[in-house]
Formats: C-alpha cells, structure tokens, sequence
C-alpha cells in the first residue's frame, strides 16, 4: 500500500499571521471577530489529520499519464447556506444549472466554482478538481463574520467578513481559484505545507487563482492587475488586495492590518517558525516569477505559462518535498519538452527563476 505522508493542512485564504495582527491591533470587535475565526481555522485543521495522499515516489498519478473518461461538458455544482452556523453543508440552495438565488454569496459562489471548472477543464482537459468528476460543493455564510474561507478537501467554505476590514469571502474568483487548486494540489504534487514546498504550494494556488480571473475575463497578461483577492478588503483599508504577483510586498500597508510581508526575490527570503515557515511570505518569489514568464511571453498567460506550471504539477518527477530550485529545474525541463529547447517560453522560464534568485547565473 502506498505510504501516506502526514499534512498541515492550509488555514484558508488568510494568513494566520494577519488574523492574528486583526486580534492585536483592531477595534475590540473585528478583534473579536479575529480571535473566533483563528479558533474555527485551527479546529478545521484538527478535523482532518491526512489530506488525499500523493502516492510514493514513482507512483504518482499524472494526468498526461491516466487513461481519461470521456469529460462531462458541465460541472456538478450545489451551494448552501450554513446560515450563519459551522454545521456543513447547510441548506441547499442551488444546484447545477438552476436560476440564480437573489443571494449574492450564493450565485457568486455558483458562479466562481463554474469558472475554476472551465478553466481546469477547457484549458488543461482536467475533469474536476480530482480529475475524476468530483462534484463542486460550496457553503456560504459560514459562521458569524468569518474572516476567511477554505478548502477542506471536500468542498469550498466562505465567510461573509466582518464588514468593516474584510468583505465576503465570494467577491472575488481567484480566491476561489486559489482554494480549489489545493485540491487539485492534494490530488497531484501532494506538496508538504511546511517551508518551501509549502510556500510552492501557496504560489501554485495563486497561480492558479488568478488564471481563473483572466480566463474569465478573456485577459492577455499584459492587460491582467496580477492581484490576488483584489476588493477582498473594504474601502477603508489602505489595500490594493491581499497579494501582488507583480509587486510582491505592495499589496497593502495599513495601520491595523500592517503592512504586506512578501519578498520577491531569494535574497530576501524570510526565515520565519511563523505561518508554517513562511508559507505565505515567501510564496511571494514563485509568484514574481510566474508574472514574469506570463509577461515575457505576452497573450494569454493560461495557454504557455499556465501550461508549463500546470504540467510541472501534475509530473511524476514533482517531489512532495520539492524546493524553490526543484520545481524552477522541472517547470524549464517541462517547459523545454513542451514548446522546445531554445523556444520563447523555454527561455522565458530560466531567465524569470534567474531574476528572482532561485537559479544562479
């Protein structure tokens, strides 16, 4: 049988270290608010001590290499409302192919989950996040003013925010592009969520995420904002969004949630006990230099560098403990097999991992 490796499971879309800057230095009541959604994370966490395994070193599914069924042209949607409570599902409120709500959450959760599907599917001809027709299940008003929303590895989970730091959690469709990849991520790479292989795991999702967003939106790379939960925070907070791909450590400096931590280059890696060793700090280096690939390349980023980061993932070479450096060394590799030794996006790809530090000159 084949081994299972111990997980640590994502805390969902918001760092525990912003949450915890929300419960230090916020009003009395988002600091409440804080406080009470750290307590859920951590006891979501506790709920599931394995997530579905990557199998052992050699054995490992891909999806160029799995024979595929035929693919369904629509995905399997239900949403429900959990209505304020932490019971899942809730109520079920809508189903696949059934006309909107009125509930904004609700269709907005429909609708996002749609759009991680199509673009899972149409572009990379992966059937569901399992690649095996898994249905996509979202539950919205989670909780009470739950500042955050995850993926537990059976279905999405949202929070309506506190109103006053944090909007809903289905505003925006790479948050929930973002979610779903650590699902796909379970089903793949089965990357630890420790350190580095950790922090690959965040940038793979956010890679993702905002795929999603400019699939939808039809964007070149050129035309994309590269940010990652853009219109997450209310206007009050001096925010652009909770990450930027192109600017790592600009997204936001603000005197109650502080200010972004993230490097964009290994010189500037952060070493850190803190978030899982810096899994969403130093997510910020891969990130940078998947926009610049996406950038070098020109047109749409889902069909040359999400390709390339898409294959990376799902490649039987990829190690559940892979590095910055092993995954830059596969994604050219891949990249190289793919489109050419010598070819725009070959060398797109070594020269991004280059200019971020990964890979020395």
């Amino acid at each position: 049988m084949p081994s299972r490796t111990l997980q640590i499971l994502p805390p969902g879309f918001i760092p525990p270290y912003l949450l915890s800057r929300l419960a230090e230095h916020a009003s009395a009541s988002i600091s409440a608010r804080a406080v009470n959604t750290l307590t859920i994370d951590r006891e979501h966490r506790a709920l599931r001590g394995f997530v579905p395994p990557k199998l052992a070193s050699g054995t490992a599914s891909t999806t160029a290499a799995r024979p595929r069924p035929a693919r369904p042209n629509s995905p399997e949607r239900a949403i429900h409302d959990a209505a304020r409570t932490t019971t899942l599902p809730g109520k079920l409120v809508r189903t696949e192919g059934k006309p909107a709500t009125g509930d904004i959450a609700a269709d907005e959760a429909y609708d996002y989950l749609g759009a991680t599907w199509r673009l899972y599917h149409d572009v990379y001809e992966r059937d569901s996040i399992d690649g095996a027709s898994m249905p996509l299940t979202g539950s919205v008003h989670y909780g009470k003013d739950y500042d955050n929303a995850f993926w537990n590895g059976e279905q999405m989970v949202f929070g309506d925010g506190d109103g006053e730091v944090m909007n809903r959690f289905t505003i925006a469709v790479d948050i929930i592009g973002h979610e779903l990849t650590h699902g796909v991520i379970d089903h793949e790479a089965g990357l630890v969520y420790q350190g580095q292989p950790g922090a690959l795991n965040e940038s793979i999702c956010d890679v993702f995420g905002v795929l999603v967003k400019q699939h939808s939106l039809r964007q070149t790379a050129q035309q994309a904002d590269w940010l990652v939960g853009a219109g997450l925070f209310m206007p009050s907070v001096k925010a652009k969004a909770l990450r930027s791909m192109a600017e790592p450590g600009t997204a936001y400096d603000d005197p109650v949630i502080g200010k972004d931590p993230q490097p964009a280059h290994m010189k500037d890696f952060v070493t850190t006990s803190q978030d899982n060793g810096g899994v969403h700090i130093n997510s910020g280096i891969p990130n940078r230099a998947f926009y610049l690939v996406a950038m070098a390349i020109g047109g749409q980023a889902w069909e040359t560098a999400g390709r390339v980061w898409y294959d990376a993932v799902c490649d039987k070479r990829l190690r559940q403990d892979a590095d910055f450096e092993a995954f830059a060394t596969l994604s050219t590799d891949v990249a190289s097999r793919r489109f050419g030794a010598g070819s725009a996006v070959h060398k797109a790809v070594a020269d991004a991992w280059l200019a971020v530090g990964v890979i020395s000159p």
